[in-house]
């Protein structure tokens, strides 16, 4: 054994010295990347270690005040055992030779068992030699029935220094014959009595006189007590047992019913949580057992007659709200639809749903039900969709960020010193970061949306199109953007190259103004918050020269082009053709969206 523990602790010093190895590697990486200087790491090192040092100087403290503790508890319980086995005759456990090489926590282990084994072993003794010759009278009279005459228990005198078994093993035969007999007999009519009184409380009936029929007594606490343990008795409980038990398993199979029944038109009606709490104590019966059923009455008749006669008066109220019941269920359909950005099922809008109920070809119930279906498909598709849905916000505000830049740009005073300046230039360096990675987010996004069509084998559409169209037209529409910006600068160069030749000609130059048509706020987007959440961007971002459509966002795009790319196709993997394009505008055509500081109308 002490071999095994010293290589146990070798095996765990190894274990924990790579371990420390491989934190300090870490400690030492994280500051190299952080910057420390070299002293800065041997100082840190050094109060790791001098740490260490501490802990394990007052560990083996400790271990010094522990193992003196240990020395004194196990001296005194050896002494206290030595002196009850020299009057119980018992011999030592262990040799102190096996002392010496037994830790003292496993001596004290050893030592503590044995020792109350022995304490209550001498009381046992002393106990059973006093009481034995009572118990077996008593005993034997309360079997046979014969009335108990009280033992002198005072009579019986115990010699404490001899307590050996030999002379108590000729008593203790015939006592635990009989004690058994009582012991089996005495827990079945308590078990039966336990089980009446159970029965009779869960089916609200009377304790004291479904008992009495069996034996007057057994209800009975007190000196009077009289406990039968006669066959008549035990025979007597389980017939009557039996009869409640079967009272209970119909009552329950009754009430069981009854309740799924007011479950179901609660759900239907939409009940408030006050009617509902009228009942919450027959509600929790869907969710038992019926032999886990205790409460007091709950299977009683006048609890059944109310939960029968609450299920009665719902369904008389059931069909008059049936039709306010589906509108309000077919109106929830659309709001997680909405949220969501998937179209309602089209077969249970109010206007059929209103005349389908009119003309009484369909069952309301049926209506409610197919609504319900149809709201929790809605449910499953929104919860399947929800990663797609993130990015596709992400992208939206990002392109927020980037109509608020385009914004800025176009005011010629964002660099006046005025109230909340520096805050609207941290805000349009932040604003130019995040618009300079919209192609990684849109070619994520069609990425993404790639692979979860693939998956499922069916298109994601947003708001009735589908999304990889709208990111298409979105990318070609930024191109487009790109391509008359290009335009409108070549324009303003031609024009500057006239100008130059005017005033080389007639030696004089125009005062500079901004001309109309070359009003240099682009096209854009905007996403604002109208009543179902879709608007179109403003006019005032076109240029009166330009021809460019609006960037068409999911929000945009399904209010203009609803129903549009309705067939299932993949976007393109081919590259467009931009031969076209200037060579100017070899950079890409979003990272051009990121607001560059407008030129001076003259330069």
């Amino acid at each position: 054994m002490l071999g095994f523990g010293v290589g146990e602790r070798r095996m765990s010093s190894v274990g924990m010295e790579t371990s420390c190895k491989a934190l300090l590697r870490e400690l030492q990486h994280i500051w190299t990347e952080i910057g420390e200087s070299e002293s800065d790491k041997d100082r840190m090192l050094m109060d790791i270690e001098r740490e260490c040092l501490e802990v394990y100087r007052k560990k083996v403290d400790e271990a010094n005040d522990a193992k003196a503790r240990l020395h004194r508890e196990v001296a005194a319980k050896e002494a206290e055992l030595t002196a009850l086995m020299a009057t119980l005759g018992e011999h030592p456990m262990y040799s102190p030779m096996e002392k010496r090489l037994t830790p003292l926590k496993e001596q004290l282990s050893l030592v503590i068992p044995i020792l109350e084994d022995m304490r209550l072993e001498k009381e046992e003794r002393i106990k059973q030699f006093i009481d034995i010759q009572a118990q077996i009278d008593r005993i034997h009279a309360e079997i046979t029935g014969l009335p108990h005459q009280n033992s002198n228990v005072a009579s019986f005198s115990v010699d404490e220094h001899n307590l050996s078994m030999l002379r108590l093993n000729e008593y203790q035969a015939h006592l635990r014959t009989l004690q058994k007999d009582k012991s089996d007999r005495l827990r079945k009519v308590l078990e039966g009595v336990n089980d009446v009184h159970s029965l009779c409380c869960v089916l609200g009936l009377d304790f004291a006189k479904t008992v009495n029929e069996v034996h007057p007594y057994l209800h009975e606490n007190g000196s009077k007590q009289d406990t039968n343990i006669s066959n008549n008795t035990l025979d007597g409980l389980s017939s009557v047992i039996m009869k409640l038990k079967t009272e209970k398993k119909l009552r329950f199979q009754k009430l069981q019913e009854t309740v799924e029944s007011l479950f179901k038109l609660w759900n239907l009606m939409d009940s408030t949580n006050e009617e509902r709490r009228r009942f919450a104590r027959v509600t929790c019966i869907c969710e038992l057992k019926e032999k886990d059923i205790t409460s007091s009455g709950l299977l009683s008749t006048e609890s059944i007659k109310q939960t029968e006669a609450e299920v009665a008066r719902l369904t008389k109220l059931k069909a008059s709200r049936m039709k306010e019941l589906v509108f309000r269920r077919r109106l929830e359909l659309e709001e997680i639809c909405r949220r969501a950005h998937i179209e309602p099922d089209v077969s249970t809008v109010p206007e059929k749903t209103t005349a389908l109920i009119d003309s009484g070809l369909v069952d309301s119930s049926e209506l409610l039900a197919n609504i319900e279906t149809q709201i929790i498909k809605a449910k499953e598709e929104s919860i399947i969709r929800r990663d797609i849905m993130d990015r596709i916000d992400k992208w939206l505000a990002v392109c927020e960020e980037e109509n608020w830049l385009e914004d800025y740009n176009q005011d010629s005073n964002r660099y006046h010193a005025g109230r909340g300046a520096h805050l609207n230039l941290k805000r349009a360096e932040k604003a130019r970061l995040a618009v300079m990675k919209i192609p990684a987010i849109v070619d994520n996004l069609i990425s993404k949306t790639f692979a979860w069509e693939d998956e499922r084998n069916i298109p994601f559409l947003y708001d009735g199109v589908r999304l990889v169209s709208i990111l298409e037209d979105y990318k070609l529409t930024i191109l487009q953007k790109e391509e008359e910006k290009r335009r409108q600068r070549d324009q303003k160069k031609l024009q500057n190259l006239l100008l130059t030749e005017k005033e080389l000609m007639y030696g004089s130059k125009p005062s500079p103004k901004r001309c109309n048509s070359f009003n240099r706020k682009a096209s854009g987007y905007h996403v604002n918050g109208s009543e179902n959440g879709f608007t179109t961007p403003t006019s005032r971002r076109l240029s009166v020269s330009s021809a460019t459509p609006e960037l068409l966002t999911p929000r945009s795009y399904s209010s203009r082009y609803h129903g549009y790319f309705k067939e299932t196709r993949h976007l393109s993997t081919t590259p467009l053709n931009f031969v076209a394009l200037s060579k100017d505008d070899n950079t890409s055509s979003f990272t051009s969206i990121s607001g560059s500081e407008p030129e001076s109308p003259l330069g």
